[in-house]
């Protein structure tokens, strides 16, 4: 990593020390930021961007990157007191997550350590952070945020204690949580404190989270009505309750003219306000246009690389949000649905950054967002999309509303292919093809999207074009709000169809998931059919993991579907599940007897045959060879 650092000046990343404080020359900190990942200053770290942005309001902010909760303390006591507040982070994952696999199992690495090493972050890294502070600093003002905090807003399944938990802000003591993207919310509230306002009255802020005694009077937005959910206590004694609670919660998290929502937990009141709007052009510029040395902080200069910042370190993000709704996905949780996009002005600008880093060889790793094809989408008639509260835009099919027209992608794409020092900018964000493929009333659209599919086999993948089917069978892909398997296959056509007009042999590389909500071994055994009939050998799978506020999670948990009450099968077990994931390795030896035993007893020798018998291909060994690890869960997913 040295290489990195030939020539840096200290300063120019945010102080993480009282060493680099005085060198400052400050006598005191502003802001003190706690995070769980190791400081990169690149706008893909979250602490990064949230510090990057106080900063330029002129306030002076510290943050300690990884603090050793074990000890003595003493890296939650090095900077003192912060002049306004605590700022806390569990980083860029759920640290459940980033510490278990879908069986339970410890990792051996952390892709946000140095070195990859594990156990520099404790088990809900949050809460754990805050109790310090507050048991150290009962007086100061501590919030959160992030997507542990986010995605933890109100009462949840925790897959890995097995059991309903609170919101966040009860164990953790936190006196604030900003949830989603927090860059507006975390302004205002700056704000309100440097004048001196009283941090606990702070109850007006949109996309804010806190807690107030039962039958407390709060100040409230006048134009915000509100929805009470179940109580914590009434989820616990009835799943059904908790499933009715879900569906109200995500229609709230993706409504243009939400509700406030209050939801009771013992003597107190969870108090969830609405959403900013979507980041207009202007104000998402500001953000990416802050000056990051997109470098990691020089206290790593002599320690290992970063597994994280390995992925992203050449990457640029165009835009947030995804439309796509999937039920197993926190993007539309965390981000919202509706896209916010920056100006090819500001992409460009951070192109020409990137391109004077010390290690650019001239390809860029990504050049996408949490979908790679919603850059500048919207609906077209905003009004109809200020009275929407569908949680996808493109299921059960594209919405007439939605401009789908993928142009500008097309000419940002030439732009960054005409930058002199770029040899080629990969698009390795997982990409929506039912919208490529949509047939809409508009031809000139038609063409523009076929012609976005071309581009990107021809220019912008490494031999490999990314997409997300997630299975074949169209009672799960239902539940999961993905198009028909029968879509996958004309993109499949087409695919080959282009390859051989440009003279091409790249790959087509679907991602499956396993034991999702709905699926059953029969369900697994015609995937395996159905993609081995297609002549892929799958590797790039993976085991359905339950996070906190999905869909798909609250179905495992509960059993019932939020929207419909009707009751969904889920393989919960570690039997079960291995034996659903079986059948993605069909073509290994060791699975068999076991999987010809199991389809004999359900009397499924159609399906035998299609594997073992009387089908007409055999597995190619040329098509989806990445490994299975490259699909576990992170704050970024590419793929929808």
């Amino acid at each position: 990593m040295n290489i990195l650092y030939q020539k840096y000046d200290i300063n120019q990343w945010l102080p993480t020390t009282k060493k680099e404080v005085e060198a400052r020359g400050w006598d005191s900190v502003d802001v003190i930021f706690f995070t769980g990942d190791a400081y990169v200053d690149h706008p893909s770290f979250g602490a990064a961007v949230i510090g990057r942005i106080l900063e330029a309001e002129g306030l002076r902010v510290a943050i300690v990157p990884q603090p050793n909760w074990q000890d003595d303390l003493r890296d939650f006591r090095k900077l003192g007191k912060p002049n306004l507040y605590f700022a806390v982070t569990a980083g860029n994952m759920d640290s459940m997550v980033n510490h278990y696999t879908a069986n339970k199992r410890k990792r051996s690495n952390d892709a946000y350590t140095p070195g990859g090493r594990q156990g520099q972050r404790p088990d809900y890294a949050t809460t754990v952070y805050c109790n310090i502070l507050k048991d150290l600093f009962p007086d100061v003002p501590l919030v959160i945020g992030g997507i542990e905090a986010s995605l933890r807003r109100v009462t949840h399944y925790d897959y890995w204690n097995d059991k309903l938990m609170p919101s966040i802000l009860v164990d953790s003591r936190a006196d604030m949580l900003f949830y989603g993207m927090g860059e507006k919310s975390i302004l205002e509230y700056t704000e309100l404190i440097k004048k001196g306002v009283d941090y606990k009255k702070l109850t007006t802020i949109p996309q804010t989270a806190f807690l107030v005694q039962k039958n407390q009077d709060f100040a409230t937005n006048k134009k915000w009505n509100s929805l009470d959910l179940y109580s914590y206590e009434e989820c616990l004694e009835d799943k059904k309750k908790y499933a009715k609670n879900f569906m109200h919660i995500e229609e709230e998290s993706n409504k243009v003219e939400a509700n406030v929502l209050k939801q009771g937990v013992g003597t107190q009141l969870v108090i969830i306000n609405p959403p900013w709007p979507p980041l207009e052009e202007k104000e998402i510029d500001r953000f990416y246009d802050l000056p990051f040395t997109r470098l990691p902080h020089p206290r790593y200069k002599n320690k290992e690389e970063i597994p994280a910042y390995n992925m992203i370190r050449h990457s640029v993000n165009i835009h947030r949000g995804c439309f796509g709704g999937c039920t197993f996905c926190t993007i539309s949780a965390h981000q919202g649905k509706f896209i916010a996009s920056r100006s090819e002005e500001s992409i460009l600008k951070e192109v020409d950054k990137l391109v004077l880093m010390p290690d650019f060889k001239g390809y860029i790793s990504d050049l996408g967002g949490p979908s790679a094809n919603m850059y500048k989408m919207k609906g077209i008639h905003q009004e109809i999309c200020n009275k929407c509260k569908r949680p996808s835009c493109v299921f059960p099919d594209v919405c007439k509303n939605l401009n789908i027209d993928h142009k500008p992608m097309l000419d940002l794409y030439k732009k960054v292919r005409q930058h002199p020092d770029v040899k080629k900018a990969f698009i390795g964000s997982g990409i929506r093809y039912d919208m490529i493929l949509k047939e809409t009333s508009d031809p000139q659209v038609n063409k523009n999207n076929m012609e976005y599919l071309r581009e990107v086999i021809k220019h912008h993948v490494s031999g490999r074009l990314k997409v997300a089917p997630e299975h074949t069978s169209d009672q799960v892909l239902d539940l999961m709000r993905k198009p028909s398997f029968k879509l996958f296959h004309k993109l499949n056509k087409v695919f080959q169809e282009i390859n051989k007009e440009e003279g091409l042999n790249q790959q087509l590389i679907p991602y499956f998931i396993s034991s999702h909500p709905g699926c059953e071994n029969t369900d697994m055994a015609n995937l395996a059919v159905e993609t081995k009939q297609l002549d892929f050998k799958l590797e790039q799978v993976q085991d359905f993991t339950p996070t906190p506020m999905t869909l798909a999670t609250v179905i495992y948990y509960t059993g019932y579907h939020p929207y419909t009450m009707q009751k969904v099968f889920t393989a919960k077990s570690q039997k079960e599940k291995l034996a659903q994931r079986k059948y993605f390795f069909w073509y290994q030896r060791e699975y068999h007897q076991e999987i010809k035993s199991e389809l004999l007893r359900l009397n499924r020798k159609d399906l035998l045959d299609g594997l073992f018998g009387k089908a007409t291909h055999s597995p190619s060994t040329s098509t989806g060879s990445a490994t299975a690890k490259g699909r576990e869960f992170s704050h970024k997913p590419k793929r929808k």
